[in-house]
């Protein structure tokens, strides 16, 4: 386990400001700066310098940050473990997008448990930012994610690749005819909000476009899907997201697909973990489990 001068430094790392941590912390500044200097000349090595005024982690700094960050967690997890284990149950905790937890995650839990009822499954269902934040801090064991991924940081394997649409109301004038992207820019736009893998995957695309979000003409940000698709098939703008998050809608004809000209978009969904945690063959585990339960509900 890592002690309190460790914990510190993982602080620190996290705000970026002597002061603030030890606001954080609740300790005084000169005692923040006491444990990182206990832990450099333990090290032998500078963790921490001033560039431009800002403060940045050295190289051996950073290794030691990502090396507490999976002791850390690791810790929380067999703490979690230790404690449930009187229940003759597994506990299982992970986070989902929104997208993923709202509209794959469903099926796949619920064959999970015809085949392995023993297991206790936790899903937090939050935006990209919060996840992987929870899977630093220990609070999850894994995360399936839209969007990208910092391959340094975290293990990554495909969980499954899905279909990025552009959609409008039944009513739109683009129904029925073939669309040119740059006329789709004198809508109003509805998306997620900063943070979100979806926002993140449809500004990446904007880019290949040499577009951005300000190339709108208007634009709403909403935190929930459910809204987002009901302005969009009340016409009161398009969107972007996932077929399989409109595909009740789109079956229903709620919803109608854009036909945008030479526009192709599949993304892959992710189940990620921090990079060589000492559960590393347990989560991969789950993966195979939860892959194969994917593919039998889609059969």
């Amino acid at each position: 386990m890592i002690d309190f001068r460790h914990k510190t430094f993982l602080a620190l790392c996290a705000i970026g400001n002597y002061t603030k941590t030890a606001e954080h912390l609740h300790i005084t500044q000169p005692a923040v700066t006491q444990h990182i200097q206990f832990l450099e000349e333990k090290y032998k090595c500078k963790l921490l310098i001033y560039e431009n005024k800002r403060l940045n982690l050295t190289p051996e700094g950073k290794e030691l940050r990502d090396l507490l960050t999976r002791i850390a967690a690791d810790a929380n997890r067999f703490e979690r473990h230790v404690t449930s284990r009187g229940s003759h149950r597994e506990d299982i905790y992970f986070g989902a997008t929104l997208s993923i937890g709202e509209y794959l995650m469903p099926q796949v839990i619920a064959e999970v448990l015809r085949t392995n009822p023993r297991l206790n499954i936790h899903m937090e269902v939050g935006n990209s930012q919060v996840l992987l934040e929870k899977l630093h801090q220990g609070e999850l064991d894994f995360a399936l994610i839209e969007g990208i991924i910092g391959k340094a940081q975290y293990h990554s394997l495909v969980f499954s690749r899905e279909r990025f649409i552009p959609v409008c109301a039944p009513s739109s004038t683009y129904v029925g005819r073939k669309v040119e992207f740059d006329e789709i820019l004198e809508s109003t736009l509805v998306l997620r909000e900063k943070g979100s893998g979806t926002r993140e995957i449809f500004e990446n695309i904007l880019r290949q476009y040499n577009y951005s979000l300000d190339s709108f003409q208007n634009i709403i940000e909403i935190g929930n899907m459910a809204a987002i698709k009901k302005l969009v098939a009340s016409n009161i703008g398009i969107t972007f997201l996932y077929e399989i998050a409109a595909q009740q809608e789109l079956v229903a004809g709620e919803l109608h697909q854009i036909d945008v000209v030479g526009f192709d978009a599949t993304r892959e969904f992710n189940f990620v973990f921090l990079k060589d945690s000492a559960f590393s063959d347990k989560y991969v585990g789950y993966y195979e489990m939860m892959k194969e339960a994917s593919n039998r509900d889609s059969v």
